[in-house]
């Protein structure tokens, strides 16, 4: 019985042995993983990384290159840019790096600082404003030409700028914005509707200008003419008004952003303003761009936009079903903007964009 009792024993001790010679071993295997894994700050170095230059795009993109259109390209699209933020934000919360987290400041703070100011302005009050302007893109192919000129009508703008007029639809807006304008000019393919009287209206050739243009008879080139310049007689005194659509831009898949006519338009209309003598000015039209592209800087250099100024948001114009920029712009000069809002959509492929000011 002892010899039986002795071996069982032995046997137990053996087994205790070997359990705690592998709890052992398990333990440092947890202790070596615990070290060998990286911390909160190493982890996710890649989003981290990604963070910080998407925080050099904001705060460096007047550097980038143009070549191709890319600056002017990335200038179009940098509000959207802030929508990388919150979807690398989630992806380093659910990889819990604090590296990432803290890399998101950067981009975070430096589209605020470029944006935040647009939202929560407002408008002043309504009776801070001397006078109501608007300014609609209309579209060659728009099929209700009728309604958008009942819609514009009814807007309540004392002056109101339309582009992209062609020969077949003006008769419909001539007879559809005749009750509540009693001035108008056309232009080309630009027009001007007034309730107050305007003067010194002319064509302002923004796209057939220099020695060889000059060639060409003035009939010949006011049937494509894209901008005017005329005066109109407030009760608050005389007020510039010049009306504007510059050349179309094109994505090319091998062309890349193309940008030419409408570089080339913004210049001119650029000079044509900074000739400009009356210390009050407004530019109504469809700019093909955002006021953060530096294609327009000649422009911007000397206008100021009412939307940054007076309005809340964005105010996104185009495509008007699911509006991703603010093309269509006012801006102004010797006069204080008091509102700024996007009227509801017509016909058009643009939204039409309307502003209070005075002065």
């Amino acid at each position: 019985m002892t010899q039986v009792d002795t071996a069982k024993t032995g046997q137990g001790g053996a087994g205790r042995r070997g359990t705690g010679s592998r709890a052992g071993r398990a333990g440092i295997r947890r202790v070596v993983d615990a070290l060998s894994r990286p911390g909160p700050w190493k982890r996710g170095l890649v989003l981290a990384a990604s963070a910080v230059l998407l925080g050099l795009v904001l705060l460096l993109q007047a550097h980038i290159t143009d070549r191709g259109g890319l600056g002017s390209l990335v200038e179009t699209c940098l509000p959207w840019f802030g929508l990388v933020v919150p979807v690398l934000l989630i992806a380093a919360l659910w990889r819990r790096s604090a590296s990432a987290v803290v890399a998101l400041l950067l981009p975070a703070v430096v589209w605020l600082d470029l944006f935040g100011g647009l939202f929560g302005g407002g408008s002043h009050a309504a009776s801070d404003t001397d006078l109501t302007v608007a300014e609609h893109n209309v579209a060659a192919g728009n099929p209700d030409t009728a309604g958008t000129a009942r819609d514009l009508a009814a807007s309540g703008a004392d002056v109101l700028a339309l582009v992209e007029l062609t020969p077949e639809a003006l008769a419909p807006y001539e007879k559809g914005l005749a009750g509540a304008y009693r001035y108008h000019t056309v232009q080309g393919t630009v027009g001007l509707w007034s309730t107050f009287p305007l003067s010194e209206v002319q064509p302002i050739d923004i796209t057939d200008f220099g020695p060889l243009a000059a060639t060409k008879p003035a009939d010949v080139k006011l049937v494509s003419n894209r901008a005017l310049r005329a005066t109109v007689a407030t009760g608050r005194g005389p007020l510039t008004v010049y009306v504007a659509h510059l050349g179309s831009v094109r994505l090319m898949p091998r062309g890349g952003f193309r940008t030419d006519s409408r570089d080339r338009d913004a210049q001119a209309l650029a000079e044509a303003v900074a000739g400009e003598r009356n210390e009050r000015v407004v530019l109504l039209g469809d700019l093909n761009g955002t006021t953060d592209d530096r294609a327009l800087d000649g422009i911007t250099s000397q206008l100021r936009s009412v939307q940054a100024e007076a309005g809340d948001g964005f105010g996104f114009t185009w495509p008007a079903r699911f509006p991703v920029a603010r093309i269509d712009q006012i801006l102004v000069r010797g006069v204080e903007p008091t509102s700024s809002w996007v009227l509801p959509a017509t016909g058009s492929d643009h939204l039409p964009v309307a502003a209070g000011i005075s002065w």
